[in-house]
């Protein structure tokens, strides 16, 4: 039997929260919740409910011998501070997307953790995901692609922090398309190399809740993407137009299907 990964979870929110029911429900045979470190006062009761330990300052969590690795589930602006003492205890560590908010203070991150040979990674969850791994798998056999196009929309946000540039680093594009893009990499393969892109404020009034932009890709395919908090709706919709017919999915509403000619065959997601 494999040991035991002890993790500790910084910040059990609305996000943090996943984590740890996943954690206590569905791989308890590969992880047991050590900690947890949260300023709002629900954390008492989360701890309770998980049968865990609180820790009211995440340093104490960090430091931890009872922690093997942790999970930083903050906002962007604090990960800097998290993954330098998390160097400093030699604990490997899993930050919630976006990495920071500062493109060189993501660049030093890295480096910390690469000169310490300690383990390090962004939580781009999507590409676990069932349908995206399906569109993935059924990718090569579509032969050369042509175009594709790509779709985020989620309801506009109630988090205060979101409208706060020094906090949040950026909007739809840092918290949204972040994930659309590294899904878009992860199944076709390939890189964007050129992106231009339209964006506009609807209702955040310091960063931007909606964009639009045109990609190439490396292989010369043309895309279209768009991302937005500013509808009651959420989908996130992935076609892709190739020599041998089209692939096409929503990995919010679980569908993949391809298209030859005018007809349609529903394709199992991949667990």
């Amino acid at each position: 039997m494999n040991e035991i990964i002890r993790i500790g979870i910084i910040g059990t929110g609305k996000h943090g929260s996943r984590y740890a029911g996943h954690i206590v429900n569905d791989l308890k045979d590969c992880f047991q919740l050590a900690a947890i470190s949260r300023r709002s006062p629900a954390a008492k009761e989360q701890a309770a409910t998980w049968q865990t330990t609180w820790y009211p300052d995440w340093r104490e969590l960090v430091a931890s011998n009872n922690v093997d690795a942790v999970i930083a589930v903050t906002t962007p602006n604090l990960n800097v501070e998290i993954a330098r003492f998390c160097v400093t205890q030699k604990k490997p560590l899993l930050i919630e997307k976006p990495l920071t908010t500062y493109y060189p203070l993501a660049k030093e991150i890295v480096a910390l953790f690469q000169h310490n040979a300690l383990k390090l990674t962004v939580a781009q969850t999507l590409r676990y995901n069932s349908v995206i791994r399906a569109l993935r798998q059924n990718f090569r056999q579509m032969g050369r692609l042509f175009s594709f196009s790509a779709s985020h929309r989620l309801e506009p946000s109630s988090l205060s922090w979101l409208e706060k540039p020094a906090i949040a680093g950026g909007g739809v594009i840092f918290h949204t398309a972040v994930h659309l893009f590294d899904a878009l990499r992860f199944i076709a393969a390939d890189e964007v190399v050129k992106i231009r892109a339209v964006t506009q404020n609807v209702f955040n009034p310091q960063l931007e809740d909606l964009m639009v932009a045109e990609l190439v890709f490396a292989s010369g395919a043309l895309g279209i993407v768009d991302t937005s908090k500013v509808s009651p709706s959420r989908v996130g919709k992935y076609e892709f137009v190739c020599e041998k017919g089209q692939l096409h999915g929503d990995q919010i509403h679980g569908y993949v299907q391809k298209i030859v000619a005018s007809k349609v065959t529903d394709i199992p997601r991949v667990n």
